[in-house]
């Protein structure tokens, strides 16, 4: 027998996921020895033996890797044998070193093994009904996590000394708890609390029971999670889940509801309430345990979703989730502990300070939150589930990039829906959802992401990309960052982030796209607001070549939570007389034809708005999307019909005339239904139009589809479905949502590809 040895570097998502165990048993399973250490955001392994052994080790590593990794083997290379280490045949697991260039990969947060679930209901088990049970597959990582190497000391869980039984487990590397650094057992780890105006109770059994006796009373709780607070109720209980609209406030917006664990898949409770695809009941067992908005199949409560057909549902993913849900046996409202559009709420006494007027009772615990992460939310849109809002999971989203940047840069994204991305060499990370940047809190936690990302990650930005949108909140801090800053067209931004997710390694044979990125607004080329273009091109160098009949808009941001604005706009630029329009619209119909705060814009999101208004659905929004929403539930299947006419201006520009549809949104002979069937109808067939108007001239085939108009999926099922009909390859994003969510990851693509492009 021959003794050999090789020297591994294994990258990926190693760390944080019980990798060095997984490798210590291979190794002892297949009698090597030898040594594995973490270093900085990769795993290094010496390992010796016979030929053989070594090749079925190297195949293993990747093949039988923890189901929650996601190991590369970034370099093998043949190594003199230690004869030393070989007598003894030993292999150890040695102190982490973090001496070298760092290549770090963040684990996302991970819901509750099946191992660790059965200890959880095991009355036998020491970690019986214990909250906080996890081990190297499971529990808290990104939002517990400090700074990296990943060893306790550097987690929220260092102020936890281990008890004996927990150090032994620890220490054991046969055991699954081996050095999973968030380990804890009732006697050495976190606990409970419950407050209310009556009580204050520090025994996390006792706890936990006066958590469940106050949902059975009606009683709005917010309960501390993974990366947040989550406000609870009884999702069949109208009296509690209306108190909790009123006192939130939150008047119309869907909450989200979380089911017991029920069946042999799960998901038996749920299927009483929703209709799943395959795809979706996969994607709510998956490991990032997101919301899924499925079709209602009988009613929950009419106050959940107010006049919508689809519900948000999940599962439990946390050890508490589990306790309280299976103890209550009944659905659970669970709405992001928060003040409308801000970041999730981590901390208990703010929790008690600014939502007091909501919730009558507090279930704490005193396992820090490092971060804020919310819960993550896909809709099937185009026949796959797609994502609405990364977080709490799935985030921070890793991904790489078709080049290979010369330094570090740093995006901050859009002003709603705002995530931002730190990118270097050949990768780009992007920041779980941090909300709407209208709020100091808001403001806070963008700052706090934005320090943190380049502190995990161990990469400092020596550039600064935002929005060409002066006044939003994320260009003004890239102002005042003291880096240099490239503004990025909002737009450009968009059709960028969406062929990330298309291109291939090698650039020059990729085929030039046209990109349709209709939203609500974006700061265009020409110093107007955009929203309804199509992008000719590639990142880089896209070419405005279609858009919509530019309109002014009444009290410029005022008309997306007031649609009648949107619908006056349109109706007074064609000289229409509606009679919808509020008391008191005569003065700003003056200012309107005088200019006077009325920007031009081109967007379909505010076409939507009028839409929703002109035929009676909605004339005040509660929250941004409202009118399109409803919109949407109103309309009936989708047939044939005429595009919208074109005019091509002076500058080659298709515009659609959306002039014609106004008459016919007013028509109270026709029905809601039908009308807002044929404004989804017109809109898609004008896309269709003025894709083919395009082709002829560039000869393009891919499509693709990104904004947050494209989160409808009655139109965008219906586009896609034309696309196809007619030759094109119609594409949608995948990895990133359609909204503002992926503007950062576009704004990377498009700085680095305009510097190429202009060379």
């Amino acid at each position: 027998m021959t003794l050999q040895a090789r020297h591994l570097i294994i990258t990926g998502k190693v760390q944080g996921v019980g990798f060095r165990p997984f490798i210590y048993r291979l190794a002892h399973q297949l009698g090597l020895s030898g040594s594995v250490r973490n270093c900085t955001g990769q795993v290094e392994i010496h390992i010796q033996g016979t030929e053989a052994g070594l090749e079925q080790f190297c195949n293993e590593i990747v093949a039988s890797a923890p189901a929650i990794s996601a190991p590369y083997i970034q370099s093998v290379h043949s190594i003199e044998p230690d004869l030393e280490a070989e007598t003894s045949r030993h292999f150890s697991i040695l102190p982490s070193d973090n001496s070298d260039t760092p290549q770090i990969h963040i684990p996302t947060d991970f819901f509750t093994c099946d191992d660790c679930l059965a200890e959880l209901r095991d009355p036998a088990q020491r970690r019986y009904a214990y909250p906080f049970i996890n081990c190297t597959q499971c529990g808290p990582r990104y939002t517990l996590i400090k700074k990296l190497p990943y060893d306790r000391a550097a987690t929220s869980m260092s102020g936890f000394t281990l008890c004996q039984d927990c150090r032994n487990e620890y220490e054991d590397p046969l055991d699954r708890r081996f050095h999973a650094q968030p380990l804890a057992c009732p006697h050495c780890g976190p606990a409970l609390q419950f407050r209310d105006g009556s009580q204050d109770v520090q025994d996390t059994a006792k706890a936990l029971t006066a958590c469940i006796k106050s949902l059975h009373e009606g009683k709005i709780i917010a309960v501390k999670g993974i990366g947040g607070y989550h406000l609870l109720c009884d999702a069949q209980n109208d009296e509690t889940i209306d108190r909790l609209r009123q006192q939130k406030p939150r008047p119309d917006k869907p909450l989200a509801v979380m089911f017991p664990e029920r069946g042999s898949e799960g998901l038996a409770r749920i299927r009483q309430y929703v209709e799943l695809t395959q795809d979706e009941a996969d994607l709510l067992r998956s490991p990032a345990r997101p919301i899924v908005l499925s079709r209602n199949k009988k009613p929950l409560s009419a106050l959940i979703a107010p006049g919508l057909n689809e519900l948000g549902v999940m599962l439990p993913y946390s050890p508490l989730h589990y306790l309280l849900l299976d103890a209550f046996d009944l659905p659970v409202v669970a709405s992001s502990a928060n003040i409308s559009g801000e970041p999730v709420l981590t901390d208990s006494a703010e929790v008690e300070k600014r939502l007091s007027q909501v919730a009558q009772s507090f279930l704490h615990h005193n396992r820090g939150i490092v971060r804020p992460a919310d819960d993550p939310v896909y809709r099937t849109i185009a026949g796959r589930p797609r994502p609405i809002r990364m977080g709490r999971g799935n985030s921070p989203v890793e991904l790489d990039l078709p080049f290979s940047l010369s330094e570090p840069v740093l995006a901050t994204g859009s002003h709603m829906k705002n995530t931002i991305a730190l990118a270097w060499d050949d990768r780009i990370v992007v920041s779980p959802h941090i909300g709407d940047l209208d709020s100091p809190r808001s403001l806070l936690v963008f700052r706090q992401v934005i320090e943190d990302l380049q502190q995990l990650y161990q990469t400092r930005a020596k550039a600064v990309l935002c929005d060409a949108h002066p006044m939003y909140a994320s260009s003004r801090w890239a102002t005042e960052s003291d880096l240099p800053v490239t503004p990025i067209f909002h737009h450009h931004a968009h059709a960028s982030a969406l062929v990330l997710d298309y291109w291939t390694d090698n650039r020059s044979t990729a085929d030039d796209w046209l990109i349709f990125t209709w939203d609500g607004a974006g700061h265009g080329t020409d110093n107007t607001l955009w929203g309804g273009e199509a992008l000719y091109g590639q990142p880089g160098n896209w070419q405005r070549v279609a858009s919509m009949l530019p309109f002014y808009l009444p009290g410029g941001e005022k008309a997306s939570r007031e649609p009648w604005r949107s619908a006056a706009a349109l109706c007074w630029q064609c000289g229409i007389h509606w009679t919808g329009l509020p008391a008191g619209a005569e003065l700003l119909q003056q200012a309107w034809g005088k200019r006077h705060n009325t920007p031009q814009t081109t967007a379909v999101g505010r076409l939507f708005d009028a839409a929703a208004a002109l035929t009676g659905l909605l004339q005040q929004a509660s929250f941004e999307g409202q009118g399109p929403m409803l919109l949407e539930q109103a309309s009936s299947a989708l047939r044939p019909c005429q595009p919208m006419p074109q005019i091509e201006n002076t500058q080659g520009l298709l515009q659609a005339d959306w002039s014609g549809l106004l008459p016919l949104l007013m028509d109270d002979g026709r029905s809601i239904s039908d009308r807002a069937s044929h404004f989804h109808s017109c809109l898609a067939h004008t896309l269709l139009w003025q894709a083919q108007t395009v082709r002829q001239r560039h000869h393009v085939n891919n499509i693709g589809l990104c904004g947050g108009v494209f989160q409808n999926r009655k139109l965008s099922d219906y586009v896609v479905s034309l696309l196809e009909e007619n030759g094109f390859r119609a594409c949608m994003p995948i990895r990133l949502p359609a909204n503002d969510a992926a503007i950062c990851a576009g704004q990377v693509v498009e700085a680095v590809m305009s510097q190429t492009t202009s060379q």
